[in-house]
């Protein structure tokens, strides 16, 4: 905290602005500690908290725009990028689809609050056709309440923090070494847990090609589309004969799969 202060003191606005416009931007930069520690410095009169907040509003405002925009464009292939370079790539896009389903505009709002959905949420909400006017107003509210959630207890515990920051120094280095050793295990597991997960998933895996020659074939293969609604009204056409539905559902239509047949599932 003691250096993020006095890196804000010297650099100002400047790294308020372009830090939370990187790290909504996608980049994994720590915004909430910056935001915290320039709180305690407004509270202490080395800068302004309205300033602060307004550009730290406009700074997430912009970097969400431009996704926003991507999502339009591009759909899906925007999401699927996004979550391809996270930990959980198989279960970030389902879990942002899952998210905007049951919350809608709301997850514009309260997105920023959740690892993950901060950025894959002003794509989707372009993929899904919100209103340019509609997604600024939710995403500006969002952004406010983001920042302010952060800013202002800074603000109000400037003291406390300083304090805190002084006494930190004396055990901040076992601190940091443990917390680190810790994500690290913590990626590590991640990594190795997908690894075996996209083993087992290749053994089983149909080539588009072998599909093709399959349900040319006289013992077709049953093919089910599990894709998102959000993903199939995007883009509706199916592989001929497929049945579709979400996997959500797939216990209440589990008698229209057939028992007797090979069955051939596919999500993108």
């Amino acid at each position: 905290m003691q250096a993020t202060l006095e890196f804000l003191v010297l650099h100002g606005y400047a790294v308020v602005f372009f830090w939370v416009l990187l790290s909504q931007g996608g980049l994994p930069l720590p915004a909430i500690p910056l935001l915290i520690a320039a709180g305690a410095l407004a509270g202490s009169g080395q800068l302004d908290v309205f300033a602060i907040t307004s550009l730290a509003v406009v700074a997430s405002l912009l970097s969400d725009a431009a996704w926003f925009a991507l999502g339009r464009r591009k759909g899906g292939k925007v999401l699927r990028f996004l979550c391809r370079v996270s930990l959980e790539p198989e279960s970030c896009v389902l879990r942002t689809q899952q998210s905007f389903a049951r919350r809608g505009a709301l997850t514009v709002v309260f997105a920023k609050f959740v690892p993950g959905l901060s950025t894959a949420a002003p794509p989707l909400a372009g993929m899904v056709g919100m209103r340019w006017s509609r997604f600024l107003w939710l995403d500006a509210a969002g952004a406010l309440l983001w920042t302010s959630a952060f800013v202002v207890p800074g603000y109000v515990f400037s003291d406390q923090l300083e304090r805190v920051a002084a006494n930190a120094a004396l055990t901040g280095a076992w601190l940091l070494g443990i917390f680190g050793a810790v994500i690290a295990a913590f990626v590590l597991a991640k990594v190795v847990r997908r690894q075996r997960f996209l083993r087992r998933l290749r053994i089983a895996r149909v080539a588009p090609e072998e599909l093709q020659r399959l349900l040319d074939s006289d013992e077709r293969p049953f093919v089910v589309d599990l894709r998102h609604g959000i993903d199939f009204d995007a883009d509706p056409r199916v592989v001929p004969g497929a049945l579709h539905f979400t996997v959500e559902e797939i216990e209440q239509n589990h008698a229209a799969i057939p028992r007797d047949r090979d069955v051939v599932l596919y999500c993108t």
